[in-house]
């Protein structure tokens, strides 16, 4: 692994050595902090030369300035001061981690024209720095200058220089535990299939007792006691067998009903006995992201103590052609005693969370169910790599993730349910079939889902544009990214906690 960057923070100084990065307001001026920095006028100039102007995730860099031992000195945009988000202090960091390059002692001046940024702001600063320096290089064994390094040298040292670094420090220990979340579900997607199979992502699920989560792994033997057929039915043409993993998080009142998260952990897809084309088929080692994403933000909840009882649940499968794998045509019992005629072995997804969610709803009886997968590529025709989409029979758990989204920037973009749609899935010999034809696809698989969850509160994230192979961005530049798990805890910490 890359390694991890160390982040502190101190009261506003003038670096001497080092790199120094400064933020920049659009159109604007060095604050005098910064200034402080660029004595000489050097960094200012080049930004004149360079056309730089302060837009957000731009910068421009000065390498050795003359009349400083400074090693660089580096300006990052971050727009126009009264547009600053949340997410433009993550990506100032991100840009700034990027600018900065191998430097190992680095100083950030958290200051924008005249004004401090807030305890806040300087600790999203860090958290962008900390999801910027992730690299998942553990398997590179010989050093590449163009694509990596098997030894990256001395973690950098990162100083935030803030108003109030108390505060800020406490921040970020918040920010931290959810960034390590971020980076655990990272971590887990980039793994290749032959490392990380059903009973090895149990047993990182269940690395999380370190932290106080409660957890449980179901075996093969008691998914049938249980009846999640459904399940065992993907899971039956691979060597190896399935796990259920089940992650308790006892934060909250004694009481207090549980908030659930539920993940698809289709550990890699072939497709079955449909069976995928060749080109691209070793991405599908990233469709369990949705169970990465629930296992990152319960480390999340728990490294930060959130104040709430949270449930994640994981089913962890393996969809392979053996000769005992399930055909086209057959008809499986799913743990609701629902039917479902299977029509496609490739739509196996649908039903591992089919049994989740019934599982789930039958024995914590939540507050709201939400279920991550990567679930359609049909959500890629629709929404790209910009938005997940979001399936909801409720609007205002939907209303509240839409809010995290965009607090965030983990964006979700509501997509229709209705009975015009649900009467796609109705089969002549069973319940239920497991597709609905070409059209609307990533609804009728929605909408599959939803026949398993009565009426508690409950949303589908279909992430497969967003959680892996997704665009890169100024806080990413991993294969897996990681979404879902800040989404997620900031609708947990908006609503829930308490």
């Amino acid at each position: 692994m890359a390694k991890r960057p160390t982040i502190t923070f101190a009261k506003p100084a003038t670096p001497k050595k080092g790199t120094v990065v400064v933020l920049m307001p659009q159109d604007g001026a060095l604050s005098p902090d910064a200034a402080a920095c660029d004595p000489d006028g050097v960094l200012s100039r080049a930004s004149k030369t360079a056309g730089f102007s302060g837009k957000p995730g731009k910068s421009v860099e000065v390498l050795a300035p003359g009349g400083s031992a400074l090693d660089r000195l580096v300006a990052v945009g971050v727009g126009k001061p009264a547009e600053i988000t949340e997410d433009t202090w993550l990506k100032a960091g991100g840009a700034a981690a990027a600018a900065a390059g191998k430097a190992t002692e680095i100083a950030i001046i958290a200051q924008v024209a005249d004004a401090e940024v807030s305890a806040e702001a300087a600790a999203a600063l860090g958290l962008g720095v900390l999801l910027r320096s992730y690299a998942f290089d553990k398997y590179k064994t010989r050093k590449d200058e163009d694509n990596g390094k098997a030894d990256r040298g001395k973690a950098a040292r990162v100083t935030v220089h803030c108003a109030d670094p108390a505060a800020a420090k406490k921040a970020f220990a918040r920010l931290e535990a959810i960034g390590d979340g971020v980076m655990t579900a990272r971590d887990l997607v980039n793994e290749p299939a032959n490392v990380l199979g059903p009973q090895e992502f149990a047993d990182r699920a269940r690395e999380l007792r370190s932290l106080g989560v409660e957890v449980e792994i179901l075996t093969e033997k008691e998914l049938g006691k249980l009846g999640m057929r459904a399940l065992l039915a993907v899971g039956q043409g691979s060597a190896r067998p399935p796990r259920v993993a089940v992650m308790r998080w006892n934060g909250g009142k004694a009481r207090q009903k549980p908030v659930a998260f539920i993940g698809k952990g289709v550990v890699f897809d072939t497709g079955g006995i449909s069976i995928k084309p060749a080109g691209g088929m070793e991405d599908m080692k990233g469709d369990m992201a949705g169970a990465a994403t629930v296992v990152g933000l319960m480390q999340a909840l728990a490294g930060r103590s959130a104040k709430v009882n949270a449930v994640g649940i994981i089913g962890l499968v393996e969809n392979m052609p053996d000769g005992l794998a399930q055909r086209p045509g057959d008809i499986v019992t799913s743990m609701s005693g629902q039917t479902i005629e299977v029509i496609n072995t490739d739509a196996e997804g649908r039903l591992v969370l089919a049994d989740l969610l019934w599982y789930c709803n039958d024995r914590f009886a939540p507050q709201f169910m939400v279920n991550l997968a990567t679930l359609t590529g049909a959500i890629l025709v629709a929404l790209g790599n910009a938005h997940a989409g979001l399936f909801s029979n409720d609007d205002e758990l939907a209303e509240r993730l839409t809010a995290a989204g965009r607090a965030t920037a983990e964006k979700v973009w509501r997509m229709p349910l209705g009975s015009e749609y649900d009467k796609l899935i109705d089969s002549k010999f069973a319940d239920m079939k497991n597709v609905g034809g070409r059209h609307a696809g990533a609804i009728t698989a929605a909408q599959f889902l939803q026949r398993f969850v009565k009426d508690t509160p409950w949303a589908h994230l279909d992430v497969a544009g967003t959680a892996m192979a997704s665009p890169s961005s100024e806080v990413n530049r991993s294969w897996g990214s990681g979404y879902g798990v800040r989404l997620l805890d900031r609708l947990v910490a908006d609503h829930y906690e308490g």
